[in-house]
């Protein structure tokens, strides 16, 4: 993920995210789900338990970590963009949900993802 464009280096970081947690056990259900209100990055199954993906790339550690990038407003469109795919999607909506965020950075060859569950319960 060295070079490329941040939209380039986006849609890695998630294709990357992605595979981990596919080996972690969790199923795909969406990826890159968009509404007016946000998009949801992954959207994921782990048992029964619905779980909405925000995918973060730190090219640099000095500019703070994945989990601190996640300002208050975010939280609310990844939030309301959760409840509009609850909306659309019934076969999920009665399903218990959390945020994960996956955190990846520059020396993702060598480390693996660092995965916060229930990111957002602090």
């Amino acid at each position: 993920m060295q070079g490329g464009t941040a939209g380039q280096r986006g849609r890695e970081a998630e294709a990357l995210a992605c595979r981990y947690l596919l080996q972690q056990g969790l199923r795909l259900l969406s990826q890159n789900w968009r509404c007016r209100r946000g998009e949801l990055d992954l959207v994921m199954l782990d048992g029964d338990t619905v779980v909405f993906v925000e995918v973060r790339y730190r090219r640099h550690r000095a500019w703070g970590g994945a989990i601190e990038s996640i300002d208050w407003r975010k939280r609310q469109r990844l939030v309301i963009a959760a409840q509009l795919f609850l909306q659309r999607e019934q076969r999920w909506a009665n399903n218990p949900c959390r945020f994960d965020v996956v955190a990846l950075g520059h020396d993702q060859a060598t480390q693996p993802p660092d995965w916060i569950r229930n990111a957002f319960d602090s």
